[in-house]
């Protein structure tokens, strides 16, 4: 691991701790973020959501000007919370801070205190702060904070509900990380489904922001997305599935309170990641495999013979967040290629494990230098890469958030034998594209050659 040895950033990769925290709201059904910061702080947000999910993102502010800024806020953070509940009745408010908040030394938990005092009316709806300041951690830790304030808030001690771990013996809750796409998460409900399983998935970004056509009118709410009733039934389910190291502060939380056993991942992309997770359903479900799941499987090996002659002994650079990081290494190592250039915006658990001699915590400075120090051949990043690729000289496949510039690749599925065998093929072709390897035709100089085919050649 090599630390930020700058005191700025040049070409910055990460998206911030409020955006993460803000993703994660928007999986739950009848939800509404509230940023508390200026406009500012929650306009750029937006425009990323909207640019990356091409949909309208409910989003609103405490809208902090210069006199809150200094005197205090929380009187803007009551107004608002009041003004939401009384023009839309949510069920579930959430409130990332903002690096401006959290040097004033605002205190959300506090400000919603004052609120449940004064408007009793609004109890039923769901509330819940999450610390997010800009200035530390990324879109990922962010995101993993406030599904980790979610639990705290909203899943009730097993002694306290009168939960039982196995009472529903088909319900599986299912942890996912900030680096799982609506098509990723998809695909994983249809994956346990086929074991008979019924997943709850926290959150599920799949229902909410999947792109679809809805028939009700407009709603200033999230349409879709993990049911806020449900996670009172967390503690009945027969296991927890968490994908990622990110959410592990998550999982212990969730267990330490409903005391479901859980199996853990670092992800999904890649034949091993997917045995074993396959291995672990057959295993709760008590079901046999599925034969298309086993077909999707024997897909996936042919695929990595007809890609490996391609990305064997490549080399590839990659920027991200941890859990993502982690997981392209591992695929590229299975077919033989070489990480050669790892950066990351922030430190990670999930860093540690990355297939690669080291992981330089930095920005996309950093990964150029990197990257033409050991001659990469392709670059792996979200559309901020887009610019360093160009100035590289080298194909850039586009992965994480944002994708601003590019249509569906939030939908885009990487997990699965099936998402691993599009990804290991996208790959193949791309190294294909820089005609690697290959001997072209020799021409003699002494053959004589007719006039105009000598011309042409």
């Amino acid at each position: 691991m090599v630390k930020r040895n700058k005191a700025l950033s040049v070409g910055p990769l990460k998206a911030s701790a409020t955006v993460g925290a803000t993703l994660a709201f928007l999986g739950f059904n009848r939800s509404l973020p509230m940023l508390h910061g200026s406009q500012g702080c929650t306009a750029f947000g937006k425009i990323f959501f909207i640019q990356h999910f091409r949909e309208p993102i409910p989003l609103q502010t405490t809208a902090l000007d210069q006199v809150s800024a200094i005197m205090g806020s929380d009187e803007n953070l009551v107004e608002g919370l009041r003004t939401i509940c009384d023009k839309h009745q949510p069920a579930l408010i959430g409130v990332p801070t903002t690096g401006l908040v959290e040097a004033q030394g605002a205190d959300p938990k506090r400000a919603l205190k004052d609120f449940r005092a004064r408007y009793p009316q609004y109890e039923q709806v769901a509330i819940v702060p999450v610390h997010s300041p800009d200035f530390a951690g990324c879109l990922e830790s962010g995101y993993a904070q406030a599904i980790t304030s979610i639990i705290e808030d909203l899943v009730p001690d097993a002694a306290v509900a009168g939960t039982r771990p196995g009472r529903r013996q088909r319900q599986v809750n299912v942890l996912v990380s900030a680096a799982m796409t609506p098509g990723d998460i998809e695909y994983l409900k249809d994956l346990l489904e086929r074991f008979q399983l019924r997943p709850v998935v926290v959150p599920d970004l799949s229902d909410a922001l999947d792109g679809h056509l809805a028939d009700t009118d407009y709603s200033a709410l999230t349409i879709g997305g993990t049911l806020i009733e449900e996670l009172a039934t967390l503690g009945d389910a027969a296991a927890t599935l968490v994908i990622g190291r990110s959410m592990d502060a998550a999982a212990d939380l969730l267990k330490d309170r409903t005391g479901v056993p859980d199996v853990r991942f670092p992800h999904l992309m890649g034949l091993d990641a997917m045995d074993a997770l396959v291995l672990a359903l057959a295993d709760i479900s008590a079901e046999p495999v599925p034969e298309r799941i086993e077909r999707q499987r024997s897909q996936l090996q042919d695929a990595m013979l007809d890609a490996h002659f391609s990305l064997g002994q490549g080399r590839f650079a990659i920027a991200g967040d941890g859990d993502l990081l982690l997981a392209f290494s591992e695929l590229l190592a299975e077919m033989g290629a070489e990480t050669v250039a790892a950066v990351a915006p922030t430190n990670a658990p999930s860093l540690r494990a990355v297939k690669t001699a080291e992981v330089k915590i930095g920005d996309l400075e950093d990964l150029e230098q990197l990257a033409s120090a050991r001659q990469a051949e392709v670059l792996i990043c979200n559309s901020h890469g887009a610019a360093s690729a160009e100035r590289l000289g080298i194909p850039l496949l586009r992965a994480g958030f944002p994708q601003y510039d590019l249509i569906g690749g939030y939908q885009r599925c990487w997990i699965g034998y099936t998402g691993a065998r599009q990804t290991l093929f996208d790959l193949a072709n791309i190294m294909l594209s820089l005609e690697k390897g290959e001997i072209h035709p020799y021409r003699s100089r002494l053959k004589q050659w007719p006039t105009g085919e000598n011309l042409a050649a």
